[in-house]
């Protein structure tokens, strides 16, 4: 895979989920501010980024965040819990754009509010990423430097043309603001985080970009800034054609609601094919890096596997059990809900990864402990305001994700101690599982 193919790769999850998931989801708990939580949540990620470019550097992988565990905590539990809260989140991450695609699609015809329907077309999405996926990586690569090209652009062309025929007159930026407010905005950072943590399948991609030792790092810093940009020029033409109530309305198709005042029809149709074209984009390149992760993680022995009867390699299953899981999860919870699992699940790996490379790692791949300590109260900080905001509104999906990841660790607890030998297995430098 070339440096471009990986950007092409990253910006493709991270747009695909970042904008037209989460950005309903970011305003309505943000109000007139939600633009500031993408620069926040921006500012965060670039701090995270600094642990994952170091590793990467030092140990290009495709399996990478397994390997930074691993590398970081030995062969046990914690390096292959936390290794599997980031699948589960990349999982997960399907499962909303999927949902994403399938509101937006379903959008024109007044049939968005239909379960039933959003779920089938949610679930059609995993499956067609799972043929495309199964065509080999060139095929991935391929679609999803075309797709990714033409949403950046599209979804630029959409941001201007809202902004020019809106201004900043009305809409969200006409309404007051409160300061009461700011640990609402802090608690939306978590969301905005989670649009941005599709720069972590590029380090998933380690064994497949060419010259992995300087161009992954390359990568993630060019697909952060690329989606930046284009999340903040989104944020401000959302916000300068409705105001937060019909934002939070319209959550979970936020851009086509805010098209069609400042565009007309024609914008509106022309938002709706830009959503689908991203959001499809966005799955495909998610089920490539976390098939290509678990197949790492099955090949280190962190988590077990069967075949169930099926032939081929391990990545092939792997890409089975990745659709079937994500297509469950698609028909059976709503958007909001999904992206709060994956909040928790990412916040608390990338926490674990900090303290990790803090912890064992840093003078070996030459990290400056400011920075790492930086990220690590960053995430800490802001986990704990969406844990507290989501508390207040919606508890049962602290408790659900409280027993996911407790789930995880006991489940891997007893995996290994079942398989003692598994931990004395030495780290895996190479990974080029392909």
């Amino acid at each position: 895979m070339t440096l471009l193919g990986g950007i092409a790769m990253g910006t493709g999850v991270m747009i695909g989920a970042g904008i037209f998931a989460l950005t309903g989801q970011i305003a309505e708990l943000a109000g007139p501010l939600f633009p500031l939580s993408f620069i926040v949540g921006a500012l965060v990620t670039s701090l995270a980024a600094y642990s994952y470019i170091k590793m990467s550097n030092r140990w290009p992988s495709s399996g990478g965040i397994a390997m930074i565990l691993q590398k970081a905590y030995g062969p046990g539990v914690v390096a292959a819990s936390a290794s599997l809260l980031m699948a589960l989140s990349m999982v997960i991450n399907e499962s909303l754009v999927a949902r994403t695609f399938a509101t937006y699609a379903l959008r024109p015809f007044g049939l968005e509010s239909s379960g039933i329907l959003v779920s089938v077309a949610a679930l059609a999405l995993i499956v067609f990423a799972y043929f495309v996926n199964a065509a080999g990586n060139k095929s991935v690569s391929g679609f999803s430097l075309v797709m990714s090209a033409i949403k950046i652009g599209g979804i630029a062309l959409f941001a201007i043309a809202a902004i020019w025929a809106s201004g900043f007159s009305g809409g969200a930026f006409s309404e007051p603001v409160a300061l009461s407010g700011l640990d609402a905005l802090l608690a939306s950072v978590a969301f905005s985080i989670l649009a941005f943590k599709g720069f972590t399948t590029i380090t998933n991609s380690g064994g497949e970009i060419i010259d992995p030792h300087r161009n992954v790092g390359r990568t993630i810093i060019i697909s952060i800034t690329v989606c930046v940009v284009v999340y903040l020029l989104v944020a401000v033409a959302v916000g300068a054609s409705l105001g937060t109530s019909e934002i939070a309305q319209a959550r979970d198709y936020s851009l086509a609601a805010a098209a069609r005042p400042a565009l007309g029809e024609l914008g509106f149709y022309f938002t709706v094919a830009i959503a689908i074209a991203a959001t499809t984009s966005g799955v495909i390149a998610s089920v490539f890096a976390v098939s290509r992760m678990l197949t790492m993680l099955t090949e280190m022995k962190m988590i077990p596997h069967s075949h169930f009867g099926m032939k081929g390699p391990i990545r092939s299953h792997m890409l089975v059990y990745t659709v079937v899981v994500a297509g469950t999860l698609a028909v059976l919870f709503d958007l909001s809900r999904i992206a709060s699992l994956g909040a928790f699940f990412y916040l608390v790996m990338d926490m674990l990864v900090h303290w990790g490379v803090l912890r064992g790692l840093r003078e070996e791949i030459g990290a400056r402990a400011w920075i790492l300590w930086s990220a690590l109260m960053a995430d800490g900080v802001v986990l704990t305001a969406f844990a507290l905001a989501k508390l207040k509104t919606d508890p049962a999906v602290v408790a659900y994700a409280v027993a996911g990841i407790a789930a995880v660790f006991g489940a891997e607890w007893f995996y290994l101690r079942r398989n003692p030998a598994l931990r004395e297995m030495p780290a895996t430098d190479d990974g080029d599982h392909r």
